[in-house]
């Protein structure tokens, strides 16, 4: 049976990473997007041509789109949204036209995730994403000053996340804040904070049911489109999965998966398995959701965290943390062989190691990378999850090839 896929997210040239670097660490498969093509436009047939052409050019394929990202109209319901679902559907085309099927997306509201801190120093001087519920706190009530923000916390909470916002100088502040806005993956251009505060109002006036409601219309349009155009659509779990500034998660457990893959049911309509962004819940068993959802995996995105008893969490070694990675690693093997028995499904899932820590040399071009994409960080853990999984395959005896 033959291995997972390995593949690596590239963000283009201008964010430190080379394809050349890229194919020296053994990737068969590209992660990309066309990242250029403003929001809720179509991607041009010529446009994802070229890069597909510049990714082969390395010796790699283009094997997954993350992400088509989906416009704020079709997650807040606007009039405009059907639209926007038009060029979704006529992008999706393009791509099956030039032979990309798999298209990883979210339905994240604000922004793609959220952390307090992009350069947390860990004890061994490397540094990792970190989350603070604290110092996310601080920011909702005295940088976005959420109207009746002070209602979501309690009274230690409120004490706590004065005194944090308090003790910070001017420089700490506008480091909390760019953490927060830093934007969507793949650009240096921070979500400008009155924009935030606009679509942040519009959000919290739909509740979870209405969001998940435009979640499910949004897939009845363009599943069916999917389905016949061969394209495996898999949506990207919440991060964190939990509620922050106010805003309600309908991707971040369980039932609520189970109500993504209930909305619209087809073999086209899947997940993208992150144990990050999962795993930053304890409440959250990410062997069951290999298990009973393993089928509609399309995409598989590895990382670990550390979750912290004050509520915090940091992004961890991938095989260190809280996650135990090597559970999540023998139940999609186990996947695997079941795609292998019955027939159905693509039984080499694509899977890239998700974030990595700052470390060695990286640290002197840190600024080059786009925050969680360093080079020798992910490298590192593209090898250690290799490394297991060959590892699983000989304890249960399965056989692996690329």
């Amino acid at each position: 049976m033959k291995n997972l896929k390995k593949t690596f997210r590239w963000f283009g040239p201008d964010f430190g990473v080379a394809l050349s670097d890229i194919k020296q660490l053994g990737v068969e498969g590209i992660v990309a997007a066309c990242q250029e093509i403003p929001l809720g436009e179509v991607w041009p047939l010529e446009t994802i041509a070229s890069l597909k052409k510049e990714i082969e050019d390395h010796g790699m394929e283009w094997a997954v789109v993350e992400s088509v990202n989906v416009h704020t109209a079709i997650k807040y319901g606007l009039p405009e949204r059907d639209a926007y679902i038009a060029n979704y559907k006529q992008t999706l085309k393009n791509l099956a036209a030039n032979g990309i099927y798999v298209v990883c997306y979210n339905f994240m509201q604000l922004i793609d995730w959220t952390r307090t801190n992009l350069d947390y120093e860990l004890p061994n001087g490397a540094s990792a994403l970190h989350y603070d519920p604290i110092a996310a706190a601080a920011f909702d009530l005295f940088i976005l000053k959420r109207e009746h923000a002070r209602d979501s916390y309690d009274e230690v909470v409120l004490k706590k996340a004065q005194d944090y916002f308090e003790a910070l100088d001017d420089a700490a502040r506008q480091r909390l804040e760019k953490a927060i806005l830093a934007g969507m993956p793949g650009s240096r251009k921070l979500i400008d904070l009155d924009e935030f505060k606009k679509n942040h109002s519009l959000v919290l006036e739909i509740d979870k049911e209405q969001l998940q409601d435009n979640l499910a219309y949004f897939l009845k349009a363009i599943i069916p489109e999917a389905e016949k155009l061969g394209v495996r659509m898999a949506i990207h779990p919440d991060d964190p999965p939990f509620s922050v500034f106010g805003v309600p998660r309908i991707a971040s457990n369980y039932e609520e998966l189970k109500f993504v893959l209930e909305a619209c049911p087809s073999a086209s309509n899947g997940l993208t398995f992150c144990s990050g962004s999962l795993g930053a819940s304890a409440d959250n068993d990410l062997v069951k959701i290999v298990q009973d959802f393993g089928d509609k995996i399309h995409f598989v995105h590895l990382r670990n965290v550390t979750r912290l008893p004050d509520g915090s969490f940091y992004e961890a070694e991938h095989l260190n943390g809280s996650v135990s990675m090597e559970k999540v690693m023998k139940a999609i093997v186990q996947e695997q062989r079941k795609r292998h028995l019955n027939g159905k499904g693509e039984i080499r899932i694509p899977i890239r190691p998700d974030h990595g820590h700052v470390l060695l040399d990286d640290k002197k071009r840190m600024n080059d990378f786009y925050s969680g994409y360093s080079l020798i960080g992910r490298a590192m853990g593209l090898a250690q999850l290799s490394g297991l999984e060959k590892g699983i395959r000989e304890g249960l005896k399965i056989g692996g090839t690329a």
